[in-house]
């Protein structure tokens, strides 16, 4: 086991996922904080549970009121973006900041234009801004409903194993993955989250200033290539966009002291530093 495996499993056995019924489907959910603190959904990717965001959980849990989300197995991104409405709503969010990744940023985006009034600030991470044309890859390309789940499984593990080839310094974080999608993220979830994104209508003009966002992006992430990634830019037009100069598809995992500052800074949590001009572009 390795040392973020371990982590990571210390962190859930002191903040073990709740679930949470909404809108007819069963949410993960794991709530730390203060409620009454100023509110932070996290919404994690395909290969993620509430816990992927343990090392921000634990960071930010005494000054913030966190949730962070596990998929159900049913659903789609509108229905989705409701059932965390009524979520943040319940657990006494009348607005509140959401850092989606991936899947998650996308669905995050959406969030935010569905309900533009309550969200007051849209972290968009290592995401996309159209699903057009998604389904033409891998795995996506697949039946997602009828190809076996160990194929599915399998292509995952290739392009994990691949990573850890180029980038042995990342062993755990591969080991860590390879548990979620080895099993620990039950296969109907699995699909879901996939379906979820294959199908996902596309995104309009963004309801939320560009002042409130702001783009987290790796420039070496092997899954949002270049043109994803100004696709995400040109659509948001963010206040400042995040550039980390590593950390892959999951900066927020292998590079979590640096990726909690950039919330921080954000939302006010610690000194901003120099002013940033509007549309800026900082790189980590």
């Amino acid at each position: 086991m390795t040392a973020l495996i371990e982590a990571r499993d210390a962190f859930a056995a002191a903040h073990p996922e709740g679930r949470v019924a909404l809108g007819g489907r069963d949410w993960g959910v794991i709530e730390a904080g203060a409620p009454g603190a100023s509110g932070l959904l996290l919404i994690p990717g395909t290969l993620g549970r509430a816990d992927i965001f343990w090392q921000q959980i634990a960071a930010l849990e005494s000054r913030l009121h966190l949730l962070a989300v596990s998929y159900p197995a049913t659903g789609d991104i509108g229905a989705w973006t409701r059932d965390l409405l009524e979520l943040t709503r319940a657990r006494g969010m009348a607005t509140f900041a959401v850092l989606g990744s991936s899947l998650g940023g996308y669905l995050a985006q959406a969030l935010a234009d569905s309900a533009p009034d309550r969200v007051s600030h849209l972290f968009a991470a290592n995401t996309l801004a159209s699903a057009a044309g998604l389904d033409q890859r891998p795995p996506y390309s697949s039946d997602l409903d009828a190809a076996p789940i160990e194929r599915l499984r399998e292509g995952f593990a290739g392009g994990l194993q691949n990573w850890a080839a180029a980038h042995p310094e990342q062993a755990g974080l591969v080991a860590l993955l390879l548990g979620e999608v080895g099993g620990r993220i039950p296969e109907p979830e699995l699909r879901m989250r996939l379906k979820a994104l294959k199908q996902a209508p596309e995104l309009g003009k963004p309801a939320i200033d560009g002042a409130r966002t702001t783009v987290i992006e790796a420039a070496d992430d092997p899954l949002i290539p270049a043109p994803m990634r100004e696709g995400v830019r040109a659509r948001l037009r963010p206040g400042v966009t995040w550039r980390f100069r590593w950390g892959g598809h999951f900066p927020y995992v292998v590079r979590p002291l640096a990726y909690t500052g950039v919330i921080e800074r954000t939302l006010g949590l610690a000194d901003p530093g120099d002013g940033v001009q509007r549309g800026a572009l900082r790189e980590l």
